[in-house]
Formats: C-alpha cells, structure tokens, sequence
C-alpha cells in the first residue's frame, strides 16, 4: 500500500486548529512544525539502523543508531519549507535539498525555478510538502529526482486530494506517501476541499 494516512488523534486535533480561517500565521506554523515532528515518526519507521555498543552507567549494553548521513529532506519550494522544520528537529543531522516549483494558475501545471541537491545517490529521499492538490509539483520533483539518479523517495504531506495521490500513484507507484489528512476534492481553482487554504501564504504571512 503506497497510501498512509496517519489519523492519530494528536494531529487530527492540530490540524483541526490549522484549518481554522481565524488561526493566525503564528499558530498556522507552530502547528505544522509540531504535526511534521509526530508524522516523521511514522514517515522514518523503516529507515535503516545499525547495532552499536553502549555502555549504560549499570552495564555493557548495545542501541541502535540511525545512519543520518543517508537521509535527504527535500522541501519543495516555498511551502515545504514549513514542513522542513519539524522534520529536522527530529533528525537534525539530516542534509537538506531544495526543489523550486511553482504553479502556474492558468494551466496548473508546475514549472521549475530551483534546485539544489546533495550529490548522496543512494539516500533515502523524504520530499516535504504541506498540500498534495493536483499531484502536479510532487510528481514532476519526484521525476526530476529520478532523472538526476535518485531512487529511494517518499513523499509527505500534511492535506492530500484523492486527485493528487492518484495522479502521484499513477506516476511513481513506488513511492510511499504519507499524509495527516485525505479530503474530499479538488475545487475549479485547484485547491483541496476542505483544505486549509494556501498553505504557503498561511506560513509566510503572504495571503
């Protein structure tokens, strides 16, 4: 299944206070940085681990370390810069690549003005986004990844509409997408039903 959608009562409850119109910029990103933090949890759950031995001050015992060099956070530009955050408190040594895509509103259609990436082929790929709408920018992000020789991708989001992730499916069946939400639709704009707005202008104060 390349679908999770991680209803915990936790984030059900922040996100309910990130829908709210009347919940202001400062809030807005308080919100989502606490939400990415308790989803990478469940978007790293596999990621591999070596056994290392640690001494506890009681005895010789041995943990578990995560190898965060082969880990890549890749926010699309600008609103995946919100989830960017929480997702590095928990993995603070994780390197960061940027990919700059935006809609265009005539067409829709995601056109590329950015990109910067460790050279790290074979990371482990986490592509951040708040809002997976008509699955436009994550999928072209996710091909230009593949086509620079990255293969090891998911994708997280915080809303997702039924159209993006199929369009995101149909693209890259591999590739496992992990979402706080799954809404209703798409409206004439583009924009997710119910949603939660422009998720970069509610960040940045922009709107």
């Amino acid at each position: 299944m390349s679908l999770h959608i991680l209803n915990h009562p936790v984030i059900n409850h922040k996100l309910t206070m990130m829908r709210n119109k009347k919940t202001d910029n400062k809030h807005f990103r308080e919100m989502l940085d606490e939400i990415a933090m308790l989803m990478t949890y469940e978007v790293t759950k596999d990621l591999p681990s070596r056994v290392i031995p640690v001494e506890t001050p009681v005895a010789a015992t041995t943990g578990y370390e995560l190898d965060v060099s082969g880990i890549i956070i890749v926010p699309i530009l600008r609103a995946g810069l919100g989830l960017e955050r929480g997702v590095t408190q928990v993995i603070p040594n994780a390197k960061v690549g940027h990919i700059g895509l935006y809609r265009d509103p005539q067409t829709l259609k995601p056109v590329e003005y950015y990109w910067k990436l460790p050279e790290d082929k074979g990371a482990e790929i986490i592509v951040v986004d708040p809002m997976l709408a008509t699955g436009g920018s994550a999928t072209a992000a996710i091909t230009m990844l593949k086509g620079k020789g990255y293969r090891k991708i998911r994708m997280m989001c915080l809303v997702a509409a039924p159209e993006g992730v199929e369009v995101l499916q149909k693209a890259h069946p591999e590739v496992e997408i992990y979402t706080a939400a799954l809404d209703d639709h798409l409206n004439e704009h583009g924009y997710i039903v119910p949603g939660l707005g422009d998720a970069g202008d509610r960040i940045f104060g922009t709107d």
